[in-house]
């Protein structure tokens, strides 16, 4: 049995960031985590879980999520995927009503210096 991938980064909570998803593969390094670098002009650090309708909202504002893209071995996501997004396009989601539901434990400390914890709590799965 393999020992599942640790991560030294901080959630949203203060605890240890836990997995987001390996399947699709996630994260700004596609290394399952919502781990960020001062590179990350997107600051993808919300784990979120997709739905039909933040997929197309997200297309709407210019990042078709839903659509595969072999050329950077994309597979396209669909409703139920769990996803490191934008922190911003998760807020902007917020705001309309239209945010997809958050894994607080797997959504990176870094998040907060965009939306506020009680933000993220009011769309997290219990």
């Amino acid at each position: 049995m393999t020992a599942s991938p640790k991560s030294t980064a901080r959630n949203v909570l203060g605890g240890p960031l836990e997995a987001c998803c390996f399947e699709p593969m996630t994260g700004y390094f596609r290394d399952g985590f919502c781990h960020t670098i001062d590179e990350d002009r997107g600051s993808h650090t919300v784990c979120a879980i997709m739905t039909d309708e933040f997929l197309a909202f997200s297309k709407a504002q210019g990042n078709d999520l839903s659509t595969p893209r072999p050329e950077y071995a994309f597979p396209g996501l669909k409703a139920g995927d769990k996803w490191c997004v934008c922190v911003s396009r998760w807020e902007e989601a917020f705001v309309v009503g239209k945010a997809p539901k958050v894994v607080l434990e797997a959504t990176h400390e870094r998040a907060l210096d965009v939306v506020s914890l009680d933000e993220l709590r009011a769309n997290a799965v219990i």
